[in-house]
């Protein structure tokens, strides 16, 4: 029989293959030994020397979990207790829509660069409505439930969040010593250009306020806040009126309104950059005059069935304003105007417009727009508009800030 290399006297035969051990130390401290097998003795080898790689980089988890089981410790003790409710359930949807199916079986330690390539790819160009059940889900199936795929392939933005996800969870598994390499973090994933939002102009805007206005619109103050302060829907939604002070003319910018699992639930701003105290136009003061007079009839027809939840914007029995409906009452009031239909979210890009045209020192811009980054405004600012559009931007500014 022949005589085994020096130094590789723990690989031997073992049942119908070969088989080999490496003493670790574990994360807990403890020394033990640790095996691996293959059919052949060069896999074996190769496997035993990564073994020994890891061992002298530090402690070695003695049974490596599945991807699907660290996932759903890493969801439920990391990433729910420090992200926010809506970030954490689009963390949970996109591993259990996207990685699970297809890399959840695959021990943490036996996940391989060339696993994570072949399940991007995959992404590319698997039909997400055949891969989810969406048609069989349905009433009555119309495309992939009977034979008629519709080649619904999920979208770039969709595949670089889901490989986001793998990759933060494989990097929370290095920090806890589980791997010692991220693979998802080899894997070039490219970052998908952002579609251009469509932003009103200032005569747009403009048409868009005089008709919620003249309708006596109840959501009038709400539009006026989101052109003038450019603020996001949820922080509109979650502004109280103990946080508004119309005699100095200030609004204090710190809590938000958001669906979560079907609940609607007031939280603080994702940062504390977005918990400013802002400066309300003449504008936005008369706006919200004019709404809490509202406010008082509407309570007192009411009644009993007010909801006294302390807010600016409230439904007609004085609960909080759910962030699908107001979307959908903004969208009927562009109609009703006359103006293209944009997301809520885009009246922060005609704001930030206004801040350009106006020449507003990109740091006092930001502070208006509450980025987190300078970067974020830099970005807006980079983007000069036509000199017509900046002298109509001119000309609404002095009107919102005069009296019209």
């Amino acid at each position: 029989m022949s005589r085994r290399p020096n130094g590789e006297g723990s690989i031997y035969p073992y049942r119908n293959g070969w088989a080999a051990h490496v003493w670790i130390t574990t994360p807990t401290g403890r020394r033990q030994r640790k095996s691996v097998y293959g059919k052949t003795r060069e896999e074996v080898h190769t496997k035993w020397l990564r073994l020994h790689q890891q061992a002298r980089r530090g402690p070695v988890a003695p049974v490596s979990p599945r991807l699907r089981d660290f996932l759903r410790r890493w969801l439920r003790e990391t990433v729910k207790p420090n992200l926010s409710p809506t970030t954490a359930k689009n963390y949970e949807m996109f591993a259990r829509l996207y990685i699970v199916p297809d890399l959840g079986n695959r021990p943490l330690d036996k996940l391989m660069v060339r696993d994570v390539q072949v399940w991007v790819n995959a992404l590319r160009t698997r039909c997400q409505c055949c891969a989810q059940g969406k048609d069989a889900v349905r009433p009555v199936p119309l495309c992939c439930a009977i034979g008629n795929c519709c080649h619904e392939v999920a979208s770039d933005w969709t595949i670089h969040q889901a490989w986001r996800v793998l990759r933060g969870a494989l990097t929370q598994a290095m920090r806890e010593e589980l791997i010692f390499r991220n693979v998802a973090a080899l894997v070039r994933v490219p970052m998908p250009r952002r579609k251009k939002q469509p932003v009103w102009t200032v005569e747009e805007a403009r048409r868009f306020l005089e008709s919620a206005r003249v309708d006596n619109d109840p959501l009038y103050a709400a539009y006026v806040l989101l052109l003038t302060l450019g603020l996001r829907r949820g922080e509109l939604l979650g502004l109280a009126w103990e946080d508004v002070d119309l005699e100095r003319g200030e609004a204090l910018i710190a809590w938000q309104v958001q669906r979560v699992d079907g609940q609607l639930m007031r939280r603080h701003t994702k940062t504390p950059s977005s918990d400013a105290p802002l400066p309300l136009p003449d504008l936005a003061v008369r706006a919200l005059e004019r709404h809490r007079i509202e406010e008082d009839r509407r309570r007192l027809a009411a009644g009993e069935m007010w909801g006294d939840c302390g807010l600016v914007l409230t439904t007609r029995h004085g609960d909080p304003v759910d962030p699908r409906n107001f979307h959908r009452d903004f969208k009927l009031r562009a109609v009703k105007a006359g103006v293209p239909v944009i997301p809520v979210h885009a009246t922060r890009r005609t704001c930030a417009s206004l801040l350009v045209a106006l020449e507003v020192h990109p740091r006092v811009a930001m502070a208006v727009l509450r980025h987190s980054r300078i970067a974020l405004t830099m970005e807006v600012y980079s983007q000069v508009s036509s000199q017509s559009t900046r002298d109509a931007l001119h000309q609404l500014g002095v009107r919102l800030t005069g009296g019209a």
